[in-house]
């Protein structure tokens, strides 16, 4: 709750939330697109606009295109906000979500390594 009341409240105005409703009002799924900080001059990564989407749908509505649409709706946000790169961190175990996000022409980008310290 904490972190969708900060979403809708950023008032820089980073960071956006689309949401999707159903005919009766009820909210379906949401897509989050969370700009990233441009990378220091130091690192190697080339400093581009970019942001992390993040798509939920509900059970009942998958299936029906709603995640595609709030999907297509946030790459254009996105654009019209000058970002130029989109990246989905997605557990490899998340079958289902690594397919959504591959049917959208998402590719894997890269590797990342992480490790618990407790």
């Amino acid at each position: 709750m904490r972190h969708f009341t900060a979403m809708l409240t950023d008032e820089a105005g980073q960071d956006d939330v689309l949401v999707a409703e159903a005919r009766d009002g009820q909210v379906v799924g949401m897509v989050e697109v969370l700009r990233h900080s441009d990378p220091p001059e130091h690192q190697i990564l080339r400093p581009e606009p970019s942001a992390q989407v993040h798509t939920v749908v509900l059970p009942d509505a998958r299936g029906l295109g709603v995640g595609s649409a709030l999907l297509a709706a946030a790459e254009r946000r996105a654009n019209g906000r000058g970002i130029r790169y989109l990246s989905a961190g997605i557990y490899h175990r998340n079958v289902d979500a690594v397919r959504f996000y591959s049917r959208h022409g998402y590719t894997d980008a890269g590797l990342s390594l992480g490790k618990r310290v407790d």
